[in-house]
């Protein structure tokens, strides 16, 4: 079931008004509410998925306690291996069975060996990295004596697969999410009216802005041998608002949609294209992601506790696996490997300095290396991207391919909402209209929004791209 359709239209007003008037405030009841909408919600793509839910919600659980229980330190590490199989198991089986598999065989054909292995038709979870990765979390940190184990199995179960940010995140910690289950929620008008107009801009970010957008990058990127380097320049430009709007703007509904039930989400994106170096872009983009994999992968690893030159291999290893986190493509780990590269250049050899005006050309700086990044992230093969870079610093050309016009137009329209929103956002804070101390503003805001959404939108159930994830 998607944010930008019908079906969530309906869906969501009917689990409001059953948590709020039929529970009558009691945690348990809204709980229940909780975990049976979003089984039903998680079920609405493939209900035979939702055993993979259960049993990984099953495992932890369990493991949890016993683990909470146990002080033998190598029992404890034998109950956290199995949460750990379990979760990579179910990822690794769904998401890189068929990547590895084709690896093995291209590296046996190169070594001058035949080697045929059995591909299977297997389809990809919605969300199996993102509720997995949540759910280790709550094990790790029991393990590392930073948490203790609920004995509340409906509240972990609800833990689990909260539908708000079951299939895209924000990837919350149990320490954040795990004790809202708990304590007593109540209604608030300020609040519930506050988490609907975090839907409302980020549903403009996804159907005005993210999908009007992409028709444009799917026409110029799905055809990578007809266009010259012009019109991959500006549909690399088109992609990097269109990942940013489409992932940012579920990211906002998740979180407004949460405040309705009275909790709170990390916020999972801080406008990332002001950003004056990289450091400081990856604590603005996927921010939960990004401080996941900090904290249960470049931590472990010895992060800056070890030498210079073990620091620069952690950074760089916890980037390439958070390029493969992302997709069983070699596109993906060779993005996360640029970043990585990236960081490490900015870490021993650059010093930013913090005044505006030197700033602004960090930001362009930045903002340009990152879109490069992004090439590999939207070509679907090694092979596209290479085409796309010889075209770029090749053949750059003068004449931009545009298509329909009346779409690029509009998807220009969007563009400029968005970036007068999120310059007043970074710099001008206080200018907010959707929460204007002032009624009339705030409506007229409102309604504006409205009507340009409805007016310029693409409503056509286009997916989120990180469901794909």
């Amino acid at each position: 079931m998607l944010f930008n359709s019908l079906e969530f239209g309906l869906f969501l007003p009917i689990v409001f008004c059953l948590y709020w008037l039929v529970t009558k405030g009691d945690i348990r009841r809204q709980n229940w509410i909780l975990l049976l909408a979003s089984y039903f919600f998680y079920g609405w793509w493939d209900w035979r998925f939702l055993s993979l839910i259960a049993i990984s919600s099953i495992v932890d659980y369990f493991v949890g306690l016993y683990m909470g229980r146990e002080e033998n330190p190598a029992m404890r590490k034998r109950l956290l291996w199995v949460s750990i199989g379990v979760n990579l198991g179910f990822l690794g089986f769904f998401k890189y069975y068929n990547f590895f598999a084709d690896s093995f065989a291209d590296a046996f054909s190169f070594l001058g060996h035949s080697f045929s292995p059995t591909s299977l038709h297997v389809v990809l979870p919605v969300g199996i990295s993102f509720y997995t990765f949540q759910t280790m979390s709550y094990t790790i940190d029991i393990y590392r004596k930073k948490l203790v184990p609920t004995e509340d199995m409906l509240g972990f179960f609800a833990f689990v697969s909260f539908f708000p940010q079951l299939v895209a995140g924000p990837i919350e910690r149990a320490a954040n999410l795990l004790p809202q289950f708990s304590r007593q929620r109540t209604f608030s008008y300020e609040q519930v009216s506050s988490g609907l107009k975090l839907m409302l801009w980020g549903l403009f970010m996804k159907v005005v802005v993210a999908d009007r957008v992409g028709i444009y990058v799917d026409t110029i990127y799905n055809n990578a041998d007809m266009h010259n380097g012009l019109s991959f320049t500006v549909a690399t430009i088109f992609f990097s608002f269109q990942i940013y709007c489409d992932f940012a703007g579920y990211s906002l509904m998740a979180i407004g949609c949460a405040q309705l039930f009275d909790f709170k989400l990390m916020e999972n994106f801080r406008r990332p294209y002001f950003a004056g170096t990289f450091k400081e872009f990856w604590s603005r983009w996927h921010i939960s992601l990004s401080t996941w994999f900090k904290d249960y992968v470049y931590i472990p690893l010895g992060g800056n506790r070890v030498s210079p030159m073990r620091q620069n291999f952690n950074l760089f290893l916890t980037f390439v696996i958070s390029g493969f986190w992302h997709g069983a493509n070699w596109t993906f780990v060779i993005w996360g490997a640029i970043h990585g590269l990236y960081q490490i250049i900015e870490k021993n050899i650059f010093k930013v300095k913090r005044d505006f005006k030197p700033r602004f050309y960090h930001i362009i700086f930045i903002y340009a290396l990152t879109c490069l990044a992004w090439i590999f992230f939207r070509a679907t093969s090694l092979s596209d991207a290479s085409t796309i870079f010889v075209q770029i610093f090749t053949d750059f050309g003068t004449h931009l391919h545009i298509g329909d016009l009346g779409i690029f137009l509009y998807a220009l329209m969007g563009l400029s909402v968005l970036f007068v929103h999120d310059l007043a956002q970074e710099y001008f804070p206080k200018i907010n209209l959707l929460h204007h101390h002032q009624f009339a503003i705030r409506i007229a805001s409102i309604l504006f929004l409205m009507i340009y959404i409805i007016s310029f939108g693409v409503f056509d159930g286009s997916q989120f791209i990180y469901f794909q994830f």
